[in-house]
Order: structure tokens, then sequence, then C-alpha cells
């Protein structure tokens, strides 16, 4: 949406069933609905909504999405609270911008209930297996997702691809310590094709590419 600006991703079972991941910001909705009717598909066909985190710009259009389609949302249990809420996570406040961040009272969006609290290690019936990796820090249940059979990752946002492969701002996210951590887990995993939600997807040696990055970032500090 808007140039890989923000991106959601449908995946399209054998039986047509489509299970969308993450659902952009409040106004987003239509433009998904435009989307999925360019593969073929119409609301009906969603079955399931993923959601890697809920910051605004993922789960702002999950509600309407949710009653426009009567798919079931997932997320993390770390984040599925906040969902319920509809209040993002504060940010880091060691650093005085995520103190700022914190004061502006941002981060809200129309509450989405969670009918299935994901964690680390489950595998989603999705195209024959979407493995669920918990990757915290730009959110406490910010979650990637692999795509096994395709060798397919989607990194969310524990992982930008914006003028090149970096973390995220330090500021949306609220353990910053910890999004540096984890960002080493796409070093140890075996894709072919890195996929972001902020930015283009990577489809040439999309591993080496992401490793290269990841070879330069300190785990902690």
């Amino acid at each position: 949406m808007g140039r890989s600006a923000i991106n959601s991703f449908a995946f399209v079972d054998d039986d047509g069933s489509v299970t969308l991941v993450d659902c952009g910001i409040g106004k987003a909705p239509p433009r998904i609905v435009a989307g999925l009717a360019a593969i073929g598909k119409q609301p009906a066909d969603v079955t399931r909504i993923v959601l890697t985190h809920v910051h605004p710009d993922h789960v702002g259009g999950a509600a309407s999405l949710a009653g426009l389609t009567g798919a079931p949302v997932a997320a993390h249990a770390d984040d599925a609270g906040y969902a319920e809420k509809g209040r993002a996570p504060e940010s880091d406040s060691r650093p005085l911008a995520g103190r700022l961040m914190n004061r502006l009272a941002g981060g809200r969006f129309e509450p989405v209930p969670v009918g299935q609290r994901l964690a680390d290690g489950d595998v989603l019936e999705v195209g024959g297996g979407l493995r669920v990796l918990h990757t915290p820090g730009h959110s406490p249940g910010h979650v990637s997702l692999l795509h096994e059979p395709t060798k397919l990752l989607i990194t969310g946002d524990a992982l930008f691809n914006v003028l090149g492969v970096r973390l995220p701002p330090k500021l949306l996210c609220s353990d910053i310590r910890m999004t540096r951590q984890t960002a080493h887990v796409f070093g140890e995993l075996d894709y072919d094709i890195a996929a972001f939600t902020h930015g283009p997807e990577i489809r040439d040696r999309a591993r080496e590419k992401v490793r290269g990055f990841l070879r330069k970032l300190p785990r902690t500090g």
C-alpha cells in the first residue's frame, strides 16, 4: 500500500481460502479489498487475519476487516491485550525520543477482539504450514512468519527494507535492546525470499543480504 510503505500479505490456500497478514492503517481496508479483487478474491474468502504486531499502521484496519470478512483475528498473546484495548504498547522510555512518544499519547486505534493467541513455534494451517516466530522488541508480542514450503519469510517490523535492510526506528520500539537481539534470529533461518512490512521484498539472495546486515549489528548495547 503506497509503494511498499506499509505492506499487507495474502496467502491463498488450495481450497480458495485467504489468510490476511496485517491490515494497515484505519483507512486501508478499501485498498486491501481492492488488492484481494486483483487476485480474484473477495472479503468472504478471508478466513483468518494474522497480526504481526499491534501498532496502528498494522492493526488500524483490523476491526473493519474483521467485521467485513467475519474472520477471526490472531495475535501473539503478549500483544493481544493491547489489540483489545485499542492502544499500542508504549515506546522504550530509556531514550528521550521514546519518552516524548509516550507523552504524545498516540498509538490509538479501533479495538479488535483476538480470537487466537499465538505463541512462538505455532504452525498455522496455511499453505502447508506457516510458522510463528516470536521476535519481540518492536512490540512485546511482535511475530515474524516463516512459510517453510516456499521458503518465504515475513519479517514484520523486526527489520525494515527502507534504503537498505535496517532495524526499525528506535522511538517506535517497546524495547530497543531486545529488538537488536532478536533480529539475529533471521540469520539462523532458512529462506529464499524476505518480505518486509515496510519496504519491498528481497527475492535475490535474501538470506545472504540479511545476514550481511546482521554481521554489522551488535547483539547487545
